[in-house]
C-alpha cells in the first residue's frame, strides 16, 4: 500500500514538474527602463531626460489614437491611427537624433490612452479584419516615418468585448512583427475588472508575442505600502504568468507606491528575488519639474549588475 502511494506521488511529481519548471523559468532581473513621453504638451524633449548608458532605455510616445485629429470633437476611425503626442518637440528627426546619440535607446509608441479631446478614447472597431487592416497600414506608416522600434497597447475604455479586443490587437502585433516593422510589443493594463478582462483575454491568446507588461501599479490607491506593492506585483505576475511584469510609479505622486514612500525599497526586494524585470515611469512630462530625480535613481538601481 505504502509502495503504491509512493509510486503515485512520484508520478504526480513528474507530471507537474515540467509545468513548475516553466513557471520558474519566468524572466529574471533586467536592466530595462521605460518612460512615457509627450502626452501633456509641456515641451519636454528626449534630450531633457537623463539616460544611463548601462541600461536598456525605451521612450514610449504617448499616444497614437485611432480617432481623427482635425475636428473639435474627435471621433473614432476604426484603426486609422493619428499622432496625438507633442510631435513638434518629439519629431522624426528628434527620434533619429536621440537614437544616434545613445546606442542603448529605442523608441516606441503607445496606442489609445485614457482620453482624446474632452472625452474617453474608446477601442471601437467596426470588425476585426477592417480594424487590423487599417491599423497595420496606418501604424506602419507612422512607425517608419518616426524611426520607431515597438508598440505599447494602452487602451483603457472599450466598445468591444474581450475576444474582439484580443483578436484585433493580437493580429496587429503578430503582423507588425512578422513584417519586421517592430521588434517588441508591450501592454499597459491596470487593476480594473473591465480593463483586466480585455488584457487577460489578449494575454491568453497572444501572450507569447507580448514582450513586456507595463502594469500601471500607480493606479492603485495613493499611500500604497511596500508590502501591499509586493502583493500587487505577485498577483499581477500570476495574472500575466510568464510575462515580464515591470515595476512602475507615477512621477506626480498621485497614486500607488511613490519613490518617497518606498518604491525603491520594493524594487530592491524584487531584485533580490530575481523578479525586477524593469521599471517604467509615467511620465517624462511630469518629471521635468523635479529634474528627473527618480529617473536617475531608477536607472542607477537597474544598472547595478543584474
Amino acid at each position: 500500500m505504502e509502495f503504491s502511494k509512493l509510486l503515485i506521488s512520484l508520478f504526480i511529481f513528474q507530471v507537474f514538474l515540467p509545468c513548475h519548471m516553466s513557471i520558474q523559468a519566468a524572466p529574471a532581473n533586467s536592466d530595462l527602463f521605460r518612460e512615457y513621453i509627450g502626452a501633456e504638451f509641456n515641451n519636454v524633449k528626449f534630450s531633457d531626460v537623463p539616460i544611463n548608458s548601462n541600461v536598456e532605455f525605451h521612450f514610449i510616445l504617448s499616444f497614437a489614437i485611432d480617432y481623427d485629429s482635425t475636428t473639435g470633437s474627435p471621433s473614432p476611425t476604426n484603426g486609422k491611427f493619428n499622432v496625438f503626442w507633442d510631435s513638434d518637440n518629439l519629431s522624426p528627426s528628434q527620434v533619429s537624433s536621440i537614437k544616434s546619440t545613445h546606442s542603448n535607446v529605442k523608441v516606441a509608441l503607445s496606442l489609445g490612452g485614457d482620453s482624446v479631446g474632452d472625452g474617453y478614447a474608446y477601442f471601437n472597431p467596426s470588425s476585426v479584419d477592417s480594424w487590423v487592416s487599417n491599423a497595420v497600414s496606418s501604424l506602419t506608416n507612422i512607425i517608419q516615418e518616426y524611426h520607431l522600434d515597438g508598440i505599447d497597447i494602452d487602451y483603457e475604455h472599450f466598445n468591444a468585448d474581450p475576444d474582439t479586443f484580443s483578436e484585433c490587437v493580437g493580429k496587429l502585433i503578430k503582423t507588425l512583427k512578422n513584417n519586421g516593422v517592430i521588434s517588441f510589443a508591450s501592454i499597459a493594463p491596470f487593476d480594473d475588472d473591465d480593463v483586466q478582462s480585455h488584457y487577460k483575454a489578449l494575454w491568453k491568446s497572444y501572450g507569447d508575442l507580448i514582450d513586456y507588461v507595463n502594469f500601471q501599479f500607480y493606479a492603485y490607491d495613493q499611500g500604497t505600502t511596500v508590502s501591499q506593492f509586493m502583493n500587487y506585483f505577485n498577483t499581477q505576475s500570476s495574472n500575466y504568468n510568464g510575462g515580464k511584469v515591470l515595476a512602475s510609479f507615477i512621477s506626480d505622486g498621485s497614486g500607488g507606491l511613490t519613490p518617497e514612500n518606498g518604491f525603491f525599497t520594493a524594487c530592491s526586494r524584487l531584485k533580490s528575488e530575481d523578479k525586477l524585470h524593469g521599471i517604467f515611469v509615467w511620465s517624462a512630462d511630469d518629471s521635468k519639474r523635479n529634474g528627473f530625480r527618480y529617473e536617475k535613481q531608477s536607472q542607477a538601481l537597474l544598472a547595478i549588475s543584474h
